[in-house]
Order: C-alpha cells, then structure tokens, then sequence
C-alpha cells in the first residue's frame, strides 16, 4: 500500500479532450486548452484572464516566478533565502536561476519560515530573492511576505506547491501581487500527471513569467531576458480540464477518507496526534510522534504489515546528500519536527476498513504520550 496512490481522469473521461487535439492538432506552445485550461484556473480563484498561468511543472512555476521578479543571481546578491523544510525542489528551482540557497528555520506551530524572523537577518543585504513555502499545502498568508518585500526590496516568491485548495478557500489570504507557484503533480488533489501553474495578480509580473517560461518570447522571435522552456502541454492540459470537470466528487472523496481518519484516531485517543485536511491538503494525512524512535516504530510496524509511510521532506534539507555546502541558519525546529512528521497512506478509494487497521497499528506501536504544548496551529 503505497503512501499516496492517485486517481486521475479515466480513459473515457478524457475521450472528448483528446479528440479536441487531434482535430486541432496543435499539441503545445500555448494550444487552446491549456488557454481554456488557465482561464477555468482564473475564474476558480476569481481572478481575471491572464493571473493564472500553467506550466510543465510546480518547478518550472517556481522559476519562471523567480526569473520574473529577482532575475537570475548576480555576485552582489547571490543568496536565496528558503526554510530548510521543504521538498528538494524548491532549492533546485532556486539553482536553476543561479541561487545559493540559505536555510532558514520554521515556527513549530506553522511550519513555515515566518517574515519576522528574517527582519534582521544577516543576509539581507546579500539576498536576491526570498522564497516562504507553503509546508503540505498550508497556504501562505501573503501581507506579511509582501510588507518584507516593501521594507526590503528583496522580491518574494511563494512556492505553494500542495496549495491548491487553501487558495480556492481564501484566495483573498492566499493570492495577490506576489506570484505563487502551484505543482500539478500527479501526488497532488488537483493533477494534471505532471505539471503546474503560477499565480499572482500583478499584470507586469505575470507578463514577464509568462516570457520566462517560453524562451523568453512574446508575440515575436526575439529572446528578452532569462528563460526556461516551461510550457505545459496539451495533453496534460486535458488532464487538467478533465479533473476540474469531476474536481468536487474528486476532492469529496480524499474529504470522506480525512472525516474516516479523524473517527478512527479519535476512538483511540490520538486524535492531537493526526493532521489532515482541512489543516493540511487532502492529499495528506499526517501523524506526529512523540520523538524520532516512535516514528521509526510506528514506520517499521506499518511496513511489516506491506503499508508505506513517508517523510515527506525527509529530516529536512541540511539532510540532503547535495545540500552538505549550504549555508543555514541553526535549524532546532526542523530537526525536532521533520523527523516526526510521518505520513500515513491516502488514495481516493482507500477503504475505512482498512483506514481502521492503519490507525490501530499505528496506535499499537506509539507510546501514546502527549504533545507539547504549542504543538498544533
């Protein structure tokens, strides 16, 4: 049983998308459904034509935000500013566009990298982009993150990658001038199999990620500025269209297994212990032990049984093999949390039976003591 296991539009469903490009023929570059594709996007987060642009992937998203606004590293400015909890490819965008990546530490009860803690940071001055991410797909609040980029010039760019649903439930909280990059991923609750979208409503920004993104053209044949070839295609545009069509029995499902693990880890008493949606995306159901040897208890009896768990950032980026010559802030949060953080499987047909047997290995293998206080946001 693997930790998430998708379900993405059937054959039958698609049929009619797919039958759109062989009678279009156009199959990338901008082709009519990843337009239609955008536009479906825009009017979901209400927002106009033009504030929602797709992508190959959450990455590529991520460096077309950040080519559009900090441009690619120069030597007065050659360090980005990312929290240490977060998946690798939030520092691979970063390399893509020249950055040196410098971890930061997170709050515990939010798990993200809070703007006040970077106020007076000692890089500041040094620093040509900043990057908050939205931890398992809670959102990130914008005002702060856009009141730092005023204090300090320094662009902001969100990467949001599981944060479809935070933005559709409070686009006001969770869009704005700052673009925020999106991952399609097949993991994700909204998937294109591969693929992305960056958000923001600033029209000179969007105007230049979308160059970004396409070898730097815009209406001609001539390269203006740094750029990636990031466009998304039409058949993972279908995908996407074909998803948004079903998105609310698709997306009540993943609901209806986070209300059976609720039920499940409240009769056995670990109710403080389980974070799933709405408090994180739908796609993950997560449980925080007490320490690290519980973790590794609870993980080793639910493999016994042939069912994955996962970190899903590890311990933590100063883990990663090719992050040893990062620089980083001292990381106490992300070393305490990130190894405690384990996710428990989710798919759209996972079975309560079978959600039940889950929770109580799960609750057979933990010592059951309780959390500290300010654990939980």
């Amino acid at each position: 049983m693997p930790a998430f296991r998708p379900l993405l539009p059937s054959a039958e469903r698609l049929l009619p998308y797919l039958l759109r490009i062989d009678h279009q023929r156009i199959y990338s570059n901008h082709g009519p459904l990843a337009e239609e594709l955008e536009s479906r996007l825009a009017r979901a987060f209400g927002l106009d034509a033009g504030f929602v642009l797709t992508a190959s992937s959450g990455t590529a998203a991520l460096v077309g935000g950040i080519l559009a606004t900090a441009g690619r590293a120069d030597a007065a400015r050659p360090y980005a500013l990312c929290p240490a909890y977060t998946f690798i490819g939030t520092v691979s965008a970063l390399e893509q566009c020249g950055y040196r990546p410098h971890l930061v530490d997170i709050a515990a009860a939010s798990w993200q990298m809070e703007p006040a803690s970077l106020a007076e940071h000692p890089l500041l001055d040094r620093t040509g982009v900043i990057v908050p991410v939205a931890p398992l797909g809670r959102g990130v609040e914008l005002r702060p993150w856009q009141e730092l980029q005023q204090r300090t010039g320094i662009p902001v760019v969100v990467d949001a990658a599981a944060s479809f649903e935070a933005l559709l439930r409070a686009p006001q909280r969770h869009i704005g001038a700052l673009p925020v990059a999106l991952s399609f991923h097949a993991t994700k609750v909204f998937a294109t199999a591969e693929g992305g979208a960056l958000v923001g409503t600033d029209p000179a920004v969007m105007g230049r990620a979308f160059r970004a993104m396409n070898f730097g053209f815009f209406g001609s044949r001539e390269s203006h500025g740094p750029s990636i070839n990031g466009k998304m295609s039409e058949y993972h545009a279908a995908l996407g269209l074909a998803n948004l069509d079903d998105w609310h029995p698709s997306i009540g499902r993943l609901h209806e297994v986070a209300a059976s693990y609720r039920d499940c880890f409240a009769r056995l008493g670990l109710a403080q212990r389980l974070y799933c949606a709405p408090d994180v995306a739908a796609n993950y159901v997560v449980y925080e032990a007490t320490d690290d040897p519980e973790r590794v208890s609870v993980a080793a009896a639910l493999l016994a049984a042939g069912i994955e768990s996962r970190l899903w950032y590890g311990h933590g980026l100063q883990c990663q093999p090719t992050l040893q010559n990062v620089g980083r802030d001292p990381l106490p949060t992300v070393e305490d949390l990130a190894p405690r953080l384990l996710g428990l499987p989710v798919a759209p047909d996972l079975a309560p039976s079978t959600i039940a047997r889950i929770a109580e290995i799960v609750c057979d293998s933990a010592r059951g003591e309780p959390i500290p206080t300010g654990r939980r946001a």
